[in-house]
């Protein structure tokens, strides 16, 4: 049954632009709705600068309404019936009412326009995002019940949900990541369809279910959003490493599995981040995904016990390759990939025995770093025992302390070796080439084992390290 009543939708009076371009529509004898997620939005107060509209204009209509009053106007995506406009500061997407239909082969419709606000409605996604504002009457329009769903944080389909996954898959991303992002509980009928739909998945460009994963991840609740992937079998297809993780024990936490500690080391790394900055997508990931090299280094050894010898190494090939599979940037690759390749390590600092030395390589090898890998070694501390957990905490503040106080000693984020390589071939009367290279590599690993040396004994170890190389030494007879 359609609702259509009055609702508050504060933000629309501080937004001039909406109101300004219902009267254009309305000029030219056509209605303008705020439709969609900026109507779930503005119901839950955290409406944006970007407004997305529908109307009974067609596309070429909309353009000729438009012109002469957006600061800009673009025409990308007109053969889908949409246009979209600036006006100071207000990104604004204009959308013919639609009534596609799928091949369900792909994802992209055949385009049809319609003429009901109402039939424009129920092809999308899901019931919150089914909800339109008449901006000439400001008549809440909720054919399907959106508002009930978004007061309960009830996550259903307008249509069937099977209707709705198989005329676009992506929307079984996006129901994992409105679980994350907006703290959705989805319908039983929602989590049968998505059980039994998976595999749709794999009709979506990658490009595509990446941009969703990264929003999931970056939610508010993104173990919620993990744990719904996984048990639909979605995680399967986007993240497979996850799910393999629930077959295994975990040597160190023998009462969760690898998969359950690693929710909570996600969570737990979550509460770690400043607040009000943006959420850490590669602390994020890297949390997750810390342990997956487990199930491939899994070895049972005499007596009922289980190792991961070497977890951090695979695990960090294994991270490296799936978010190049997911296309992301280098650069998250890289720092994910690392992180995990060095988040055991603390392990082996014990009670404080590392060398100076070995403090040292933990700072370069991090680099900058190190700031997330301290909240991921902390987060990675899941036991139930209090004393055990306090005792792991201390040892990691020591282990910070000792960090700042050589680095108040020693620029550790600029560890050089102590003679540069001009003077590294002055010295030894070598032009530039791999040689040089090879000489100022022995000395940074002297200036980590040993901290910054004096000139003379700087200069002293190169010549040393070239007659051991059986190079001719200038001086030497």
């Amino acid at each position: 049954m359609s609702q259509s009543r009055a609702v508050t939708v504060e933000p629309l009076r501080i937004s001039p632009v909406a109101t300004e371009l219902a009267g254009r529509f309305a000029e030219a004898g056509h209605r303008l709705y705020l439709v969609g997620g900026s109507v779930r939005d503005a119901l839950l107060g955290r409406l944006g600068t970007d407004l997305d509209f529908t109307t009974d204009a067609r596309p070429d209509e909309i353009m000729r309404i438009l012109s002469g009053w957006t600061d800009a106007v673009w025409d990308i995506g007109i053969a889908f019936g949409t246009v979209g406009a600036s006006k100071r500061g207000i990104t604004c997407e204009v959308t013919t009412f639609r009534s596609d239909t799928y091949d369900r082969v792909g994802r992209n419709p055949e385009v049809r326009f319609g003429d009901s606000i109402t039939d424009d409605l129920v092809r999308r996604d899901f019931t919150v995002n089914a909800m339109a504002i008449d901006l000439s009457t400001k008549r809440f329009i909720d054919p399907y019940g959106g508002l009930t769903a978004l007061t309960e944080r009830r996550l259903d389909t307008p249509a069937t949900p099977e209707e709705s996954f198989a005329d676009d898959p992506l929307r079984l991303m996006r129901a994992a990541r409105f679980v994350s992002q907006l703290g959705f509980r989805p319908v039983s009928r929602v989590v049968a369809a998505m059980t039994a739909m998976s595999g749709q998945i794999t009709r979506i460009t990658v490009e595509r279910i990446q941009a969703e994963l990264t929003k999931l991840i970056c939610g508010t609740a993104p173990r919620a959003g993990v744990e719904l992937m996984v048990d639909t079998g979605l995680a399967h297809h986007v993240l497979p490493e996850v799910p393999a993780m629930r077959l295994e024990i975990d040597e160190h936490h023998q009462h969760k599995d690898v998969y359950q500690h690693s929710l909570v080391v996600l969570d737990q790394a979550v509460a770690l981040e400043e607040p009000g900055s943006e959420p850490d997508l590669v602390l994020r990931l890297a949390a997750l995904l810390h342990d997956i090299g487990k199930p491939d280094t899994r070895r049972h050894l005499p007596g009922g016990g289980v190792s991961f010898h070497h977890h951090e190494v695979v695990g960090a090939k294994l991270a490296r390759r799936r978010l190049r599979e997911l296309r992301y940037a280098k650069e998250i690759i890289d720092d994910v990939s690392q992180l995990v390749f060095l988040h055991l390590r603390f392990h082996g600092y014990g009670r404080g025995e590392w060398t100076d030395s070995a403090v040292r390589r933990y700072v370069t090898d991090a680099g900058p770093l190190l700031p997330r890998l301290h909240k991921l070694v902390r987060a990675d501390c899941t036991t139930r025992n209090r004393r055990k957990a306090m005792a792991l905490q201390r040892t990691y503040d020591e282990l910070e302390a000792r960090i700042a106080r050589i680095a108040a000693e020693e620029d550790l984020a600029k560890v050089r070796p102590d003679l540069d390589g001009n003077e590294i071939m002055r010295l030894l009367g070598i032009p530039p080439g791999p040689l040089v290279g090879k000489a100022w590599t022995h000395l940074k690993e002297l200036r980590l084992d040993r901290g910054p040396l004096e000139h003379d004994e700087a200069v002293a170890e190169l010549l040393r390290w070239a007659r051991a190389q059986g190079l001719s030494v200038p001086g030497d007879g």
